[in-house]
């Protein structure tokens, strides 16, 4: 796989706690919002992209049936918003509430 985030791929992102590992996620998701209503489909759908890819190293790395479900749901409602029909009915504001708390955690562990 060709990864953007070559260095986190290599392991260092089993390093970071499971909040640190969800802020960066929210980070990319933030940008894709950002794009989005800058009306910049291709930046967009990158960071998008870059998102699920951290998703991914997430899932990967999950230890729990709990914590997987929760991921693999979340990874669901991510492609829903930003490439299927939103079915689910997020919003721009329902994604920075959802990641916001993951911040603070990861600040607030520093």
């Amino acid at each position: 796989m060709n990864y953007q985030h070559k260095q986190l791929a290599a392991g260092r992102w089993q390093q970071m706690s499971f909040a640190e590992q969800m802020a960066n996620i929210g980070s990319e998701v933030e940008r894709a919002l950002r794009w989005r209503a800058k009306n910049d489909p291709d930046y967009a759908r990158r960071a998008f992209e870059r998102a699920l890819e951290l998703m991914d190293l997430t899932l990967a790395s999950a230890q729990g049936f709990p914590r997987l479900k929760e991921l693999a749901r979340l990874r669901e409602a991510m492609i829903d918003y930003f490439a299927g029909t939103n079915q689910f009915g997020s919003t721009e504001e329902s994604w920075r509430r959802y990641f916001l708390p993951f911040n603070y955690i990861a600040r607030r562990d520093r």
